[in-house]
């Protein structure tokens, strides 16, 4: 047990946004079978009325749309008031985006950054106040591993995840003087209903679709056969904050493990390929 939790010896409060479904419900549980307390966040909170009743002491249930600026600083104050605190902050709400970047309209795409990057960056600045004046906190990203290897017709979703990354591993470097700590979560394929419900597809360009139409198919077979285990995947989560020294990234699964792994890989060898046109570029 780290000195952070021996010092709230009536649990940590867990600020969870997308708690609805999927790996957001699993972390919620999770939460609430350890014992701590939580503010789940959902759009249309009626669909957490089954979380609160686990622990209805223990749980509040906020609507919170995190493209709306309003109701983000309205659910942060609400937490605020009723709980005293945030210690651990998890921006999980999100959802995937699907097709050719020139299929994608304006509005999609900005949809996308506006839920999947915004978002989680406004939710992050409402908290950070509070944990700044503790001088304590954990912000969890919810990132992917596509935020470190893009995927064919996933390329607005890998966009999302790649500026969360950048931008979260700043944040890390901001922050840590500050006794508050940032982790980023790449999970693999997850059987959730990421492959179901949560993903929306752009109108298809006949031209793309010799490559896309595969793509899509595959992506959408994996439904409901994905090889990650919610449930182990917000256990790990939790163990990840309770560590003295948690790590900057963690991927979540055997697949983004690999995935990560083989990305790296590429990059060092595209490195070495291009380091006798990169190198010389400098003044001399």
């Amino acid at each position: 047990m780290s000195s952070r939790e021996s010092e709230r010896p009536d649990g940590r409060v867990w600020f969870v946004t997308g708690t609805s479904t999927g790996l957001g419900r699993a972390l919620a549980e999770e939460v609430v079978a350890e014992g701590d307390r939580l503010v789940a966040t959902a759009r249309d909170p009626r669909a957490l009325e089954d979380l609160v009743a686990l622990a209805p002491d223990r749980v509040r249930a906020l609507p919170l749309d995190v493209t709306d600026p309003g109701q983000v600083r309205q659910a942060v104050d609400t937490a605020l008031k009723e709980f005293g605190r945030v210690d651990v902050l998890v921006n999980n709400a999100g959802y995937a985006l699907r097709g050719a970047l020139e299929e994608l309209s304006d509005a999609e795409l900005r949809r996308q950054f506006d839920t999947n990057v915004f978002g989680a960056v406004d939710v992050t600045r409402a908290v950070l106040p509070s944990m700044r004046a503790r001088r304590s906190g954990d912000i969890v990203q919810i990132s992917s591993v596509a935020g470190v290897s893009g995927t064919l017709g996933g390329g607005a979703y890998a966009g999302t995840k790649f500026a969360l990354e950048g931008l979260s591993e700043g944040l890390a470097a901001e922050v840590a003087h500050l006794g508050i700590r940032v982790l980023i979560v790449e999970p693999g394929p997850f059987r959730t209903d990421f492959t179901g419900r949560s993903v929306r597809f752009a109108t298809p360009i006949d031209d793309y679709r010799p490559v896309l139409d595969p793509a899509r198919e595959a992506f959408l077979a994996r439904h409901g056969s994905q090889p990650g285990d919610p449930v182990k995947a917000a256990r790990a989560v939790i163990a990840a904050t309770r560590m003295d020294d948690p790590p900057l990234r963690l991927p979540l699964g055997a697949n983004a493990v690999d995935r990560i792994r083989e990305r790296f890989g590429e990059r060092l060898r595209e490195l070495d390929a291009v380091e006798p046109l990169g190198r010389p570029t400098d003044f001399e």
